[in-house]
């Protein structure tokens, strides 16, 4: 079991054609390019990749795409949590038939589970698979927070190996690193908050910014893990008007108005998400100049 998911992760956005229809070939060159820069995995069909608005079928085929395209050059994690326990072990199940290297699993939304509800749920999941679990707790988008104590129930179960955490609580992230076990990797799941999250014990980040400046990110984590905390600092710097930048307003609205700029043209998000505006456009667009990106 690959229980390893590497240092930087992008969280994949989902390209769509003029008929908003998932476009398969463009999320396979995307994931070549991804991997070729900076990219040790992607996270196809999370939250990113507007996993609320996918089929179940759409999921799947995503996923064997991507792993016919890059499996065995960068780790495939699979979105495949949601706020259904059932549907979300099947659709676990069906990732690991199309050979995933491990699946990432978000809290349940909207329904708002107990500590125990979560417990069960996660659980439940990874009692189904093989495959390694990524936890990802994002209280903002889901309406829980998973407690640190409850992540430390769930490491004792053999294949959930680690957590994208998202709370944007530095206390939180320390208490996690405090009660994991070593081996369980804590991955960021903020980009303006990787460099703060690595010096309390994170392993990396899976992030959205690796879009666009994917072997900066790398450079930053590696520069930190080598002792030079005045280069990542520096890089951090550099590069946080981007991780601030993509975020103007709910992604992935953001990010793919940026990837249609550089010429990989994902289109669209999908309804109840609509293209950035104007506005929004021509401040994006500024960034990435001022990146010298554009």
């Amino acid at each position: 079991m690959a229980t390893d998911f590497g240092r930087v992760l992008t969280a994949m956005v989902t390209p769509f054609d003029k008929d908003m229809a998932v476009n398969y070939d463009l999320a396979r060159k995307l994931a070549r390019h991804l991997a070729e820069s900076g990219s040790d995995g992607l996270v196809v069909a999370g939250t990113t990749g507007e996993s609320p608005t996918l089929s179940k079928e759409e999921k799947i085929e995503l996923f064997r795409v991507i792993v016919e395209e890059v499996g065995g050059q960068a780790i495939v994690v699979a979105g495949t949590g949601s706020y259904d326990t059932a549907s979300s072990v099947a659709l676990t199940q069906a990732a690991e038939k199309v050979g995933v290297d491990g699946v990432m699993l978000v809290a349940p939304y909207y329904n708002k589970p107990s500590q125990e509800g979560l417990y069960q749920h996660f659980k439940t999941i990874a009692k189904s698979t093989h495959l390694p679990v990524l936890l990802y707790n994002i209280p903002g988008r889901t309406g829980v927070n998973m407690l640190p104590a409850t992540v430390a129930r769930l490491a004792e179960i053999d294949n959930i190996v680690a957590i994208k955490e998202a709370a944007g609580s530095m206390d939180q992230v320390s208490e996690l690193r405090r009660l994991l076990p070593d081996h369980f990797s804590i991955y960021s799941g903020d980009d303006s908050l990787t460099l703060p999250m690595l010096s309390l014990g994170a392993k990396g980040v899976v992030s959205v910014a690796s879009h666009v400046v994917g072997p900066r990110i790398k450079e930053m984590i590696n520069a930190f893990m080598a002792g030079n905390v005045t280069l990542a600092t520096q890089i951090h710097l550099n590069l946080y008007p981007i991780f601030k930048g993509l975020f103007i307003t709910t992604n992935p609205v953001p990010v793919k108005a940026a990837l249609n700029m550089l010429g990989y043209q994902v289109g669209p998000p999908r309804l109840p998400l609509v293209e950035a505006t104007p506005a929004e456009k021509e401040s994006i667009k500024k960034m990435l100049a001022e990146a010298k990106l554009l």
